[in-house]
This record gives structure tokens, C-alpha cells and sequence, in this order.
């Protein structure tokens, strides 16, 4: 029996295909590769093509014995999502709904589904919980809430079991060094502050130092990128089971500043990062932080990257290796 990955070219989905064939798992990815990269595939049976399809995704089923899918593929920028919601309703909500139909064609009855903290909106209370209040902020935030919510009633009427993984900032790259993160365009603060000391960037922006927090700056959950891909496999695991549908946060329960991460990459690297100072962007909250507990008990989750050090260097050892990212060296 097959995993299928869906964006499993993806930062995330990578990590997860190279986990589960680092334990001896079947597997199978969908990616359309509009912004994952086939060479971030260590392994499996790649299918190129859309969600939308549902020629190539009846193929895929009919071709292999799918027992569960992990579901990465959607657009994630938060910014592009205000500017072009089509878009996003298009790419994650229907194509969620195609991916949806054609399990329950085929008879499969389990998914792990890649969800995040912009499900939370402002969050309410920190460390933030799986129970508090659900408002999105932003278009991207919404069109996960809607994916989580339509597996609700797919699991209702067609008796469909998920798992929602709420994650806060992945970071991070594999122990082999041999794949990373790669976004274009890049959008994540660890990349682009490495991005700086590779001189690739002439500076990075700070946006706010007035936050009430201890040094001005935003506070972050950082969870390493290996970390995330344990959780989905443990994720699945829980489904073969026969557990019932469930969702969770993953972070590692520990905030860092801007400032931090920043103080901390010149330590790694040993490389002056010149800083600019910016004003405040709308909707940014002065901390995020995620509560796991619930993951830890339930799914005997516990991270291993805890020290935003140890993440930074692995992104380090990634960066200066492929300063280009795939493709080139």
C-alpha cells in the first residue's frame, strides 16, 4: 500500500516523501511543480500534474494502491492571497474538493492535511490552542479553514477520517544537507535573513520595534522542517489506527524574536547581516506561539529541533551548499 503526497516537490512535502521512504513506506506524489522542484524528490513515483485534473487523479488511483494521503499542495502566500483570492478559492478550496471526490471513488478513506496557525486569525489568548476561536485574517487563513471544514463533512457523510496539522513557522532544512528550503519568491524570515549574509540581499527589513514584547520585535513559534514531516507520519499512523478525525498545532511551545533569529544566524554563520528598520505591517500580532500539548499526548510528538540554533545552522548548511537552490550549485 502507497502514500500519496500531494506538493510533495514542496519544502514541506520533501521532508515529509524523504521521511516516509526513510522508513520503508510506498509513495507516491502529485505536484504540478508551478513552485515545488523535482529535485527535491529523494524517492517515489512523481505524477505531474493539477488537483483540478480529475483525469490525472483518477489515473493515479486506478494505478496504485493509495492507503492514505498527506495533502500539502496549495498556495500559502498570505499577501498574493489578498491581492488575488481567485486564486487561492480556485487552487486550495476546489482543488481540495477534486482530491476529495476522487478518495472517496477510490475508496480511500484517510488524509493528513497540511493546515496552519492563519486559521487562528489574531490569536485570542498565547500559547495559542486547538479550541480557540477560528477567524482569519487573510485570504489564505480562510480558504484553509474552509478545507478543514469541507473534510469535516466529508468524514460526516463519506466517513473520510483526517488530520488537521495547524503549524506555526517552519525552518529548518534536512540533516543530509541534501534538500532545503527554495521559494520564489522567498518570503520566510530564516531564508532571507541567510539570503542577507550570502549577500544575495542587501539587507533585511525589521517591521516594528515598538511591539510590546521584550525587544520590540515580533515573537515566533520556529518549527523545524524534519520535526513537521515526524508529525505527519505519526499523523497517518494515528489514522491506520481507526482513530477518529482530529486537529493539531504543532510548534514547539517556544517564542523568538526578529532580533533573535537574526543575533542568532550572525552567530551561526559568522557574517555581518546589515538590518534596516521598517514601520509595523497591517495584520502582523506581536507573538504567535502554538500549544502542543495536545499532539504530544495524542500522537506521542515530541520535537526534536529545540534549539533555534541547531534549526538555523541546518538552514546554514543548506544555504551555503546550494546558494542558488536546486538545479544549480
Amino acid at each position: 500500500m502507497a502514500i500519496l503526497v500531494t506538493g510533495g516537490a514542496g519544502y514541506i512535502g520533501s521532508h515529509t516523501v524523504a521521511a516516509l521512504l526513510e522508513r520503508g513506506e510506498e509513495v507516491v506524489v502529485l505536484d504540478n511543480l508551478q513552485t515545488g522542484h523535482r529535485e527535491a524528490l529523494l524517492g517515489g513515483k512523481l505524477y505531474e500534474g493539477d488537483l483540478r485534473d480529475k483525469e490525472i487523479l483518477t489515473k493515479l488511483f486506478a494505478e496504485n494502491s493509495i492507503d492514505a494521503v498527506i495533502h500539502f499542495a496549495a498556495n500559502s502566500l498570505v499577501g498574493e492571497s489578498m491581492k488575488e483570492p481567485a486564486k487561492y478559492y480556485d487552487n486550495n478550496v476546489f482543488g481540495t474538493l477534486c482530491l476529495l471526490e476522487a478518495m472517496n471513488a477510490a475508496n480511500v478513506r484517510r488524509i493528513v492535511f497540511s493546515s496552519t496557525a492563519a486559521t487562528y486569525g489574531e490569536p485570542e489568548k498565547v500559547p495559542i490552542e486547538e479550541s480557540d476561536r477560528t477567524e482569519p485574517t487573510n485570504v489564505y487563513g480562510e480558504t484553509k479553514l474552509m478545507m478543514e471544514r469541507m473534510m469535516s463533512w466529508f468524514d460526516k457523510v463519506q466517513d473520510i477520517k483526517y488530520v488537521s496539522l495547524r503549524y506555526f513557522n517552519a525552518a529548518g532544512a534536512h540533516e543530509s544537507g541534501k534538500i532545503g528550503e527554495d521559494h520564489q519568491p522567498e518570503s520566510h524570515l530564516i531564508p532571507l535573513v541567510l539570503q542577507t549574509a550570502l549577500k544575495q540581499r542587501s539587507h533585511i527589513a525589521v517591521f516594528g520595534d515598538d511591539y510590546a514584547t521584550e525587544d520590540g520585535t515580533c515573537i515566533r513559534d520556529y518549527i523545524h522542517v524534519s520535526d513537521l514531516a515526524d508529525a505527519h507520519l505519526r499523523a497517518v499512523d494515528y489514522l491506520r489506527k481507526g482513530e477518529n478525525s482530529n486537529v493539531f498545532n504543532l510548534g514547539n511551545g517556544t517564542g523568538f524574536s526578529v532580533k533573535q533569529v537574526i543575533e542568532t544566524a550572525k552567530k551561526v554563520t559568522g557574517l555581518d547581516i546589515p538590518v534596516v528598520q521598517e514601520p509595523r505591517r497591517a495584520g502582523d500580532p506581536a507573538v504567535l506561539v502554538a500549544s502542543s500539548a495536545k499532539a504530544r499526548s495524542v500522537l506521542g510528538w515530541n520535537p526534536k529541533w529545540t534549539n533555534l540554533e541547531d534549526v538555523i545552522q541546518s538552514a546554514w548548511n543548506w544555504h551555503q551548499s546550494r546558494p542558488e537552490g536546486y538545479g544549480k550549485n
